[in-house]
């Protein structure tokens, strides 16, 4: 039996905010999910990450340069010294965290994934190339740092 998009999805929301809360102290609130049209990313900083195993396809974060700054803040404290490597560094640690907890969630729906090094892009009105063809299932998170979405695609 084929797990459902909605089922998929719930691992990578539980991942999400377990993972910026324990890391960035943020309190993220998921919106509706739903089928992103078009490659532009949604924030100013993203991290994609391959996975392959019982599915090929992409996981991805973009994060507003506000939310963005609010996580590298909150996990570096005062030991920010290069902002927009820090802010590469610290996006690419949270996405490969939560890829990684929300491939454990999956994997007791019997997907087993393998995932590669989170690829970090940084830019105004920048593009995210999912690897695969199916659609890609975006879910919005705000917080009190501002905004950013988790999207997810498999084949």
């Amino acid at each position: 039996m084929k797990p459902t998009d909605a089922e998929v999805a719930k691992p990578f929301v539980e991942a999400t905010k377990h993972v910026l809360s324990m890391m960035a102290q943020l309190d993220p609130s998921a919106g509706k999910p739903y089928v992103k049209k078009g490659s532009s990313a949604t924030g100013d900083v993203s991290a994609v990450v391959g996975v392959t195993g019982d599915k090929h396809g992409s996981i991805s974060l973009s994060f507003s340069k506000k939310c963005a700054i609010a996580v590298v803040k909150n996990m570096l404290g005062d030991d920010i010294v290069d902002i927009i490597q820090d802010a590469k560094d610290a996006v690419g640690e949270v996405t490969n965290m939560i890829s990684g907890q929300a491939r454990a969630g999956l994997s007791q729906l019997g997907l087993n994934l393998q995932a590669s090094t989170p690829t970090v892009i940084f830019g105004d009105n920048h593009t995210i190339s999912h690897v695969s063809s199916g659609p890609v299932i975006a879910i919005p998170f705000s917080t009190e740092f501002g905004d950013f979405t988790l999207e997810f695609c498999f084949e």
